[in-house]
């Protein structure tokens, strides 16, 4: 029995990895703040520490007698660049630095994003050891995130897990795909020619995370970028295009034949626009941005499970039945 640490365990993926943990008898604590919903953190029984990753007293605490931290905690957007690097940048350094001052620090797995990593080229794969590019201000910030723990990682046994898009029961931010499919048999895509994504359900991307926190490589100090050891990336070995997701969807919830809506290049980058005016006039960020519209304009977001091999990584079901089985959860607590 090992005791776990997690930021972000009030979170959609949080909420699954501190579900499995309990489950499989692991000590679970959880950082929250006095606003998080903890009704399901509560039923699994895990422990809670109030406060924030800016209190290095709160966090020296808690991280006191833990084996593994698990660093989920973040902000997906926010209106400025120094928005964004103060949560995904300064807070995991601020994280990593107390596990560094542990009397024995605990392993960090610190979840990133690929868009940390940035797109690739049509037909080819972005490999763990391959040099990153982000293209939007969120990657640049889970980036620098990444980079903030490798500072420590002399010190701190690190790895770096990068997920893809990731899906399941009780997720927010792709019920709106499905909501389209479901009730207006219609897949919006940005631009003419849809990227194509790399994908991960819940349940598989907390098993990687599991894997990567026990078994997994620990990143170098110095060579995060050249190597990819200690580099994972949190996807399944299926790789649609953002189009043919769309026709997954409808097969899976069986909605038949649908139809595909293309929004052409000008016009998506001014819908970006306009939400983002319109986000900023409400003071609350909306799911379509500029910085979201950067990412869908990317020419490949394919990457790499090569190192998922090493964790002895499979996937029990295909990403056809990951989506039914998502839209199934949708239906009966009537999110659909």
């Amino acid at each position: 029995m090992s005791t776990y640490f997690l930021t972000g365990g009030s979170g959609f993926i949080g909420g699954h990895l501190a579900e499995e943990l309990t489950a499989r008898g692991h000590n679970v604590r959880c950082l929250v703040r006095k606003t998080s919903n903890r009704e399901l953190l509560e039923s699994v029984g895990v422990e809670f520490v109030e406060g924030s990753l800016a209190d290095s007293n709160v966090l020296a605490e808690a991280v006191k007698d833990v084996d593994y931290v698990v660093h989920l905690a973040g902000r997906t957007s926010a209106f400025k660049l120094t928005q964004l690097m103060a949560a995904n940048r300064d807070g995991t350094f601020n994280l990593a630095r107390v596990c560094a001052q542990a009397t024995t620090p605990p392993v960090h797995v610190v979840i990133s994003s690929i868009a940390a990593s940035g797109p690739t080229a049509h037909g080819t794969v972005r490999m763990e050891g391959t040099a990153t590019a982000p293209v939007s201000n969120y990657g640049i910030s889970k980036r620098a995130g990444e980079c903030a723990a490798q500072l420590f990682a002399a010190s701190v046994p690190t790895t770096i897990v990068r997920p893809g898009i990731v899906f399941g029961p009780r997720n927010t931010e792709m019920l709106p795909v499905f909501k389209s499919v479901s009730n207006m048999n219609v897949h919006a895509i940005m631009g003419v020619a849809a990227p194509r994504i790399s994908l991960i359900h819940v349940s598989d991307l907390v098993e990687i995370i599991i894997r990567a926190a026990e078994h997994g490589r620990r990143i170098t100090a110095d060579k995060v970028d050249s190597s990819g050891t200690g580099i994972y990336y949190g996807v399944c070995p299926e790789y649609p295009t953002y189009a043919s997701m769309g026709k997954i969807i409808k097969h899976a919830i069986n909605r038949g034949r649908g139809r595909l809506s293309f929004v052409p290049s000008p016009l998506s980058w001014t819908v970006g626009i306009v939400m983002e005016c319109l986000a900023r006039m409400r003071g609350q960020q909306l799911s379509v941005n500029l910085d979201k519209i950067r990412e869908a304009h990317a020419s490949s977001w394919v990457c790499s499970t090569g190192n998922l091999e090493q964790l002895g990584m499979t996937f029990p079901t295909s990403l056809l039945e990951r989506f039914a089985q998502t839209g199934n959860w949708y239906r009966e607590n009537n999110w659909l």
